[in-house]
């Protein structure tokens, strides 16, 4: 098993394992608290797919990876992957100023 340093490339033949064999992919995420290592792992039991990493931001691009499995999953391997765009933005309530106590 060797681990993919790209994380573009691991999405995308992520994606093309998911595609070609969708009953036997597994999707597994393995997280280390004490070395802060989070490792993410698919496999159809031919061929396995690693990627490795110790960044808080490659760890926030895993909810878009788990995203496009989702979609994968519920809409079938064909949809367009065009659509997932992650997190939907949310809508952000004013913040009150001026409002604290009064000496």
């Amino acid at each position: 098993m060797v681990y993919i340093v790209s994380w573009d490339e691991f999405v995308d033949r992520s994606v093309q394992l998911f595609r070609a064999d969708p009953e036997s992919t597994r999707y597994v995420v393995k997280y280390r608290h004490c070395d802060g290592k989070l490792v993410l792992k698919v496999t159809d039991n031919k061929e396995c797919l690693k990627f490795k990493t110790d960044q808080a931001q490659e760890a926030k691009k895993m909810e878009k990876l788990n995203n496009i499995f989702f979609t994968l999953m519920a809409r079938g391997p064909d949809v367009d992957l065009s659509e997932v765009t992650g997190k939907e933005p949310m809508e952000t309530q004013p913040t009150k100023k001026g409002r604290g106590r009064k000496q």
